[in-house]
């Protein structure tokens, strides 16, 4: 039976816009993986992942809370949290697994970079050969770039389910306070001044009008 776990990874995206996909976070983010893969090693492919002389092949956590905790790490802020299913060799960690074959159920796409959920990927501006790798933006943040949504990422990749991390949804809902009537007297008072400034303008226009006429 396969062991679930749950992982940090970075969205990529084929060179031609046809696939979708992950690469790792540390050794392996110089290699591209699709939603069923086998872990290959960097540094020797003539042997079997994982190695118990070698750091080779996929890792995961047992728990979300410590996968989530990871993300908090300002180099992986920018990654996603996947939900695996591990299969075939594997060694048993602490907190974890280290094994050799994967496949991705579920995508959770976190916070961007301003703190507000994700909504849609864009272009990092970085990459490996083939792939270029994908920013999770809000929808502010997103606004005036060009972007791929979180359901057509899910359509190249294969279908696999691709949405907000619920935890962040949580968090900005939590964060987000209703400005107050005192806070609002300041913003009336510069609109309203504005809108005197406006007809005063106005004005002067329609007397010079009226005078040369």
């Amino acid at each position: 039976m396969p062991l679930r776990g749950y992982k940090l990874a970075y969205p990529v995206v084929s060179a031609d816009g046809t696939e979708a996909g992950f690469t790792g976070v540390s050794l392996g983010r110089s290699r591209a993986y699709g939603i069923t893969a086998d872990a290959e090693c960097v540094g020797n492919a003539a042997h079997h992942c994982p190695a118990t002389w070698c750091g080779c092949g996929f890792y995961c956590f047992h728990s979300l809370s410590d996968a989530r905790a990871l993300a908090c790490d300002s180099e992986f802020q920018h990654s996603v949290l996947l939900e695996v299913e591990a299969r075939g060799h594997y060694i048993r960690c602490e907190k974890g697994l280290r094994y050799s074959r994967q496949t991705v159920t579920a995508v959770r796409a976190g916070r961007c970079g301003c703190g507000w959920p994700a909504k849609a990927f864009a272009d990092a501006g970085d990459g490996l050969v083939g792939w270029r790798r994908l920013l999770p933006l809000c929808a502010a943040c997103a606004a005036s770039r060009p972007v791929l949504s979180l359901e057509e990422f899910a359509r190249l990749a294969g279908g696999v389910s691709v949405s907000r991390d619920e935890q962040a949804v949580a968090w900005a809902a939590n964060s987000a306070v209703p400005a107050s009537d005192a806070d609002m007297v300041p913003l009336l008072s510069a609109e309203a001044a504005l809108l005197h400034a406006r007809l005063d303008q106005l004005q002067s226009q329609l007397d010079r009008l009226t005078g040369e006429n």
